[in-house]
C-alpha cells in the first residue's frame, strides 16, 4: 500500500512540474498568470487518470490487449481504405477530416471489440506448443485444514497437485496459535507448522506476503477477499468458512466432502460388525463407529456397551457434517465382549 501512495505522489509531481513548465512556455499562454498552474492542474490530472487506467488495464488479459490493440489498428486501416472514394468528391480538407474521423471511430470501435473478443478462439499451431504446460490455479489453504493435516497425507498420494499458497497471515495466525500459553492450543500450533514443512519437500507449497489492502479484520474474511482478487481456490475443511466462501462465488475444496465421498457405501440390509461404545440419546440406543469414523445407531443395544455386535443396517442418513447408520441388533449376534 505505501509503495503505490509513494509511486502515485512521485507521478502526480512529475506531472504537474512539467504541466506547469510547458504552460509557462506557450507564447499563448504566457501573459496569463493562471496558465502555469493550470498547466500543473492538467499534469495532475494526467497522472490520476493514468494510475487509474494502470488498475483497470492490469485486470485484462494480456493476450485480449494484444488482440484489441491489433484490432483497432486495422480497424484505422481500414478506415483509412474507405476515406478514398469519397476524397474525388469532397475536396475540401475541412470536409474530409471530419469523414476520417467518422469512419475510424466506426471501424475503430469494431476492430478493438472484435479483436478482443475473438483473440481467444485463435490457438498456435500444435508444433510450436508441443509440451504446453497446464495452467494450475492457486489453492489457499486456511489454518483449519493445516492443523488437520490430512492435506499433506493426500498430497504425499499424489492424488491432488496444485499451486498450494499460504498467505502470510494464515502463518502468523498459526505462530499465534503455536506461542499460546494453552497446552492443546499449542501443541495444535505446532502440528501445524510441521505440517507446512512436509507440503514444502513436495515443491506444493509457497509463502505468499500480501501487499493488497485487505481491510478485513477476522482471516477467514481476508482468505476470501484474496481469493476473489487471484481467481484462487480455498481448501478447507470449515463449514462456515465453505459456506460463506460459495455465497461470494469463492471455489472450495472441502477435505471432509473428499473423505465422505470415500467412505463405504452402506445400503439398508447389510450386515455390520460394530463395537458398541457408549449409550444414544435416545432411550435403549447403543453408539458405535465403523473404522472410517462412521457414526453407527443401534437400536435397544445399550445393554451390551462395551460388546462387538453384528447389526443389520435399516437407514443410512447423509447429512453436511457427514453420514450416520442406523441399525437393529441381530437376534443372538453378540460376537463378544471387548
Amino acid at each position: 500500500m505505501l509503495k503505490k501512495v509513494a509511486t502515485g505522489a512521485f507521478l502526480a509531481t512529475v506531472c504537474g512540474v512539467s504541466g506547469y513548465l510547458v504552460a509557462q512556455n506557450i507564447p499563448q499562454f504566457h501573459s496569463y498568470w493562471w496558465s502555469g498552474w493550470a498547466g500543473a492542474a492538467t499534469g495532475v490530472a494526467l497522472a490520476f487518470l493514468t494510475l487509474g487506467l494502470e488498475s483497470l488495464i492490469k485486470r485484462i488479459p494480456l493476450k485480449i490487449i494484444l488482440g484489441s490493440t491489433l484490432g483497432l489498428f486495422i480497424g484505422l486501416g481500414i478506415a483509412k481504405l474507405a476515406c478514398y472514394p469519397f476524397a474525388q468528391f469532397l475536396a475540401q480538407p475541412y470536409l474530409q477530416i471530419p469523414l476520417y474521423i467518422m469512419f475510424s471511430a466506426i471501424f475503430g470501435y469494431i476492430g478493438l471489440v472484435l479483436g478482443g473478443r475473438k483473440v481467444s478462439e485463435m490457438q498456435a499451431p500444435s508444433f510450436l506448443e508441443p509440451h504446453k504446460p497446464v495452467a494450475k490455479f492457486p489453492i489457499l489453504l486456511d489454518t483449519s485444514v493445516i492443523i488437520d493435516g490430512r492435506i499433506a497425507d493426500i498430497v504425499e498420494t499424489g492424488f491432488i497437485e496444485g499451486n498450494f499458497v499460504v498467505p502470510k497471515f494464515i502463518l502468523e495466525e498459526l505462530q499465534y496459535i503455536a506461542d499460546s500459553t494453552d497446552d492443546v492450543r499449542r501443541s495444535r500450533g505446532r502440528r501445524g507448522l510441521d505440517i507446512l514443512k512436509r507440503l514444502q519437500k513436495y515443491n506444493s507449497l509457497r509463502i505468499d506476503s500480501v501487499d493488497e489492502d485487505l481491510s478485513q479484520t477476522g482471516a477467514d474474511s481476508k482468505l476470501v477477499v484474496l481469493a476473489r482478487r487471484l481467481g484462487a481456490k480455498i481448501l478447507t475443511n470449515d463449514f462456515n468458512l465453505h459456506k460463506v466462501a460459495e455465497l461470494q462465488g469463492v471455489g472450495v475444496l472441502n477435505i471432509n466432502q473428499l473423505a465422505n465421498a470415500l467412505r463405504l457405501a452402506v445400503l439398508p440390509g447389510e450386515t455390520l460388525h460394530v463395537q458398541i461404545l457408549r449409550e444414544g440419546k435416545s432411550y435403549g440406543q447403543g453408539v458405535g463407529y465403523l473404522d472410517d469414523g462412521t457414526m453407527v445407531v443401534i437400536e435397544n443395544a445399550r445393554r451390551h456397551i462395551g460388546r462387538e455386535v453384528e447389526v443389520s443396517v435399516t437407514s443410512v442418513l447423509q447429512t453436511a457434517a457427514g453420514r450416520m447408520i442406523f441399525s437393529e441388533i441381530k437376534n443372538g449376534a453378540v460376537i463378544r465382549k471387548v
